[in-house]
């Protein structure tokens, strides 16, 4: 492997980095006017967060699909197809005119975008244990600032029309697909997942038998379970952000017409999520780094988790005072935790098992996390109805029992003998 800093692996970074962002640019377009697009045709608030579930279902389902298909075949034919993939789901959405087309939009946007397995996997190919978390904060940098320009063009567009995002999402889409098929390298080596140890573990999809070979790991089965806990708490509160500004803030009143109650929900959901990306992008992108080398990624994940499941539970309290300014400063603390957590789960999965299993298990991670989108969700415009409170209290527990599971993750040396469990 070269070193960390070789200029080599430097231009890989910098590629999965623009790579991932312009593909989270084109998804954070949808998020301000998403909800409000599927009211227009009718839909109910549990309707408008089922519709996210749609999406993550299919990262659950494809999302270790992805990551071990990159295991075998390499990580770059797999960024290609993901990709186009995922353009073609944002048109389909721009143009659709009824809940049906919508929901097949993004599932099959959902399934192109369960690809952040396979980027980890190639960041995991490019940097030594000691520096991964570091590299796993560039995915989160991508995140961060797909997420300030994202859901900025994303209410700018929204203005002119709700579908209009859609179709820039696909624009980007074509783009990014051009960019990874001219600059994007192969980093897997030929034929890495065809040692017979590792056959369970290479085949495509998400399987019991798969989850039960990735949980021989030490940590492995606790990291899991906090991706699950954590991220279906934190997307149940993603699908009723942008309701409960409208709800709290634009409330439904005499002589104001619905799309301008959305257009000015949209676009405060889209400030908010623009004040989430910068301070995750300056946390990942600058601090993150220097943090874990002073303490370490289990503290890290507990602190992070702590924050998060904190912002959770006074966001109703925000609401109560009116003031929708408080919502900027609730967006920074929990892009902080966010910014802590992220990187720092992935970096522990990745130094919990061998490199040819990497691409899988980060994958598994991406498709467990995935999951926990579908059940957030599932549950989170239920919930809104009977209050608008609601989930933002119960996604506070679930986070706050995923920090008791995170102080039971171990630090171990990173070797390879020491890495696997005997059954």
């Amino acid at each position: 492997m070269n070193s960390p800093q070789s200029p080599s692996n430097k231009k890989i970074l910098f590629l999965v980095f623009f790579t991932v962002f312009l593909d989270l640019v084109g998804f954070g377009i949808i998020i301000p006017i998403q909800p409000f697009y599927a009211e227009k045709l009718g839909a109910s608030p549990t309707t408008v967060t089922l519709l996210g579930a749609s999406f993550s279902l299919m990262q659950f389902l494809f999302g270790s699909f992805w990551g071990r298909l990159s295991d075998r075949i390499g990580r770059r034919p797999v960024m290609l197809l993901s990709i186009g993939c995922a353009s073609l789901g944002y048109l389909v959405f721009g143009l659709a005119e009824s809940l049906p087309v919508i929901f097949l939009a993004r599932m099959l946007a959902g399934f192109g975008s369960a690809n952040i397995g396979a980027a980890q996997a190639i960041i995991a190919d490019s940097t030594p244990p000691e520096s991964r978390a570091k590299g796993m904060g560039l995915i989160g940098v991508a995140f961060g600032l797909g997420f300030i320009l994202g859901p900025a063009l994303g209410g700018f567009f929204g203005q002119i029309g709700l579908s209009i995002p859609a179709f820039v999402a696909a624009g980007l889409g074509v783009i990014n697909f051009i960019f990874a098929l001219i600059n994007l390298p192969e980093t897997c080596p030929q034929k890495l997942g065809q040692s017979a140890k590792n056959q369970v573990s290479h085949r495509p999809g998400f399987s019991w038998a798969a989850l039960k070979h990735a949980a021989r790991h030490p940590n492995v089965p606790q990291l899991f379970l906090i991706y699950l806990l954590y991220i279906s708490a934190f997307s149940m509160m993603e699908q009723v952000l942008g309701l409960f500004i409208e709800a709290t803030w634009h409330p439904v009143a005499e002589g104001v017409e619905s799309t301008l109650r959305a257009k000015q929900a949209a676009a405060e959901t889209a400030y908010v999520l623009i004040m989430v990306g910068i301070t995750a992008t300056i946390v990942q992108g600058g601090l993150i780094g220097k943090l874990v080398k002073k303490f370490g990624e289990r503290r890290l994940l507990i602190t992070g988790i702590f924050l998060v499941g904190l912002s959770l539970a006074v966001t109703p309290l925000i609401g109560l005072t009116g003031t929708y300014r408080l919502m900027l400063a609730w967006a920074v603390l929990t892009a902080i935790g966010s910014g802590f957590t992220n990187p720092s789960l992935s970096s522990l999965l990745s130094q919990s098992v061998d490199r040819d299993e990497q691409g899988g298990v980060l994958g598994m991670g991406q498709s467990i996390a995935a999951l926990g989108r579908v059940i957030g969700p599932s549950m989170a415009g239920f919930l809104f109805e009977r209050g608008v409170a609601i989930p933002f209290w119960i996604g506070s527990v679930i986070i706050f029992f995923a920090v008791i599971v995170a102080t039971f993750i171990k630090t171990y040396p990173v070797t390879s003998s020491a890495r696997v469990q005997e059954i």
